[in-house]
């Protein structure tokens, strides 16, 4: 069946999305992680970082995708980094454009529908011969997953994919983060991609003529900045040509989707439906979880992320 129902049973000290959420941001440990850097020279004389798990075993090569202004201190991405090296796997984090330590060279950045930075990192690997086996994506960067993977269809050039809490519907996304105690997340977020902007553009000269202090929602924000940055008309277009979920049944490898739903970035209606699935799809959907938490656990000292031992099964089968 292309969609079933998902095994994880949250925690019962973290009832709600929201706690689901919140949890892991605060008070999930980070393990300590050998590094190694690498950087990859792009097209348009720019540059994409990576980080690769340095004390990882030699088994296949797993891509990981952060979330929107995420990076290896997210707790999601240090975790698995973490659980597929000690699995034998080796993995590797994606920084997108301006979420490395170093801002960088174009004023383009990175935004939910872009795939072309994705391709060239897995083709530029795979030609020194280090082909990438799997990739995972969380949030943002599942999005740009999963329209990859449609993009490419059969010609998709790993085995296999995990895809987690994923804005199927950007509009949708941008609608539900102004409700309720979803504007928390947005305000958090908000400031941060702020930040990133006026980081980026002390020494480099900006395209836009903007305030970004005045921009007070995800819509304005990829309005005023996101759509023009990237070529897209407006925010309509730009949310229109990238939300993922009209991908999904060109998808050609198998392919995983972990999600929510009741996730607090989006509506349970944003999730599709079987008929919009390809027979290479499988939706995992859960009650509860909310955003990327999916925590488990008798006790909170004894807290587990449910989410590192379903990605690392689905390898394990897909690639072992």
């Amino acid at each position: 069946m292309p969609i079933r129902e998902s095994d994880f049973r949250p925690a019962w000290w973290l009832p709600g999305a929201h706690l689901q959420t919140l949890w892991p941001t605060r008070f999930r440990r980070r393990p300590r992680l050998a590094l190694r850097r690498e950087r990859i020279e792009t097209p348009d004389g720019d540059f994409l970082d990576l980080s690769w798990a340095a004390d990882s075993g030699s088994g296949p090569k797993i891509l990981i995708l952060h979330g929107l202004e995420g990076s290896l201190d997210s707790h999601y991405a240090g975790g698995l980094m973490h659980t597929l090296a000690e699995a034998g796997f080796e993995p590797v984090l994606l920084h997108f454009r301006n979420c490395s330590n170093e801002p960088n060279r174009l004023p383009r950045s990175y935004h939910s529908g872009e795939t072309g930075d994705l391709d060239w990192v897995v083709r530029s690997l795979a030609r020194t011969d280090r082909p990438m086996s799997a990739v995972v994506g969380f949030s943002l960067g599942g999005n740009q997953l999963l329209k990859w993977l449609g993009e490419q269809g059969a010609e998709a050039p790993v085995r296999t994919a995990v895809a987690v809490s994923v804005p199927f519907l950007l509009a949708d996304a941008a609608r539900r983060l102004e409700q309720g105690l979803s504007r928390l997340y947005q305000r958090h977020l908000l400031s941060r991609l702020r930040a990133s902007y006026r980081r980026k553009f002390a020494a480099l000269p900006s395209p836009l003529s903007v305030d970004p202090d005045s921009l007070r929602s995800f819509r304005a924000y990829d309005d005023r900045i996101t759509a023009p940055l990237h070529g897209f008309a407006g925010v309509d277009d730009y949310y229109a040509r990238s939300s993922s979920r009209q991908f999904l049944g060109r998808i050609a490898i198998p392919t995983l989707i972990l999600h929510a739903l009741d996730d607090p970035f989006m509506f349970p209606e944003t999730c599709p439906t079987a008929a919009e699935l390809s027979p290479r799809v499988t939706l995992e959907l859960s009650k509860h979880g909310g955003h990327v938490g999916f925590v488990q656990g008798t006790l909170p000292w004894r807290a587990k992320s449910w989410l590192d031992g379903r990605i690392l099964a689905h390898l394990s089968e897909s690639l072992l």
